[in-house]
């Protein structure tokens, strides 16, 4: 799966000089399942592990993977922080799973960007989230 970047596909596009050459790319139209089947290949890492690491309910987990469940936005997080995804990782995750993908200006995302940014786990995000009076990730 190639992960080019949004801008950089659009700046190709407006450089083509043919149409032909303009869709000479490769499209995708990812589900999430499918970008999650891809981040655990690329990470080589394995999909009951990062289960396990985010604390969701197995048989729900395996549901998200799978594409017949559609999870909230800290479940979708729980995953991020169990795949250690990148900041892009973790917005093109939200963006597939049809939650908001993080926001800078907005104080709790701005934590959560910071802790990814940072490769902090999702106990001491949480744990920063709590110090700062935002609402944590996980919530049993």
């Amino acid at each position: 799966m190639k992960n080019d970047l949004t801008e950089d596909l659009l700046n190709e596009l407006m450089l083509a000089r043919s149409i032909d050459e303009a869709l000479d790319k490769e499209f995708t139209n990812n589900n999430l399942s499918e970008y999650l089947a891809f981040l655990l290949e690329e990470k080589k890492i394995k999909k009951s592990d990062v289960i396990k690491k985010s604390s969701l309910n197995t048989t729900f987990a395996y549901l998200i993977f799978s594409g017949q469940r559609q999870a909230s936005r800290n479940k979708v997080l729980q995953l991020i922080f169990a795949l250690e995804a990148t900041l892009l990782e973790a917005q093109r995750i939200l963006k597939l799973s049809g939650a908001n993908e993080l926001y800078c200006k907005n104080r709790r995302d701005a934590i959560i960007i910071f802790c990814l940014k940072h490769n902090k786990s999702l106990e001491e995000t949480d744990d920063i989230l709590y110090d700062y009076n935002e609402s944590v990730i996980w919530d049993d």
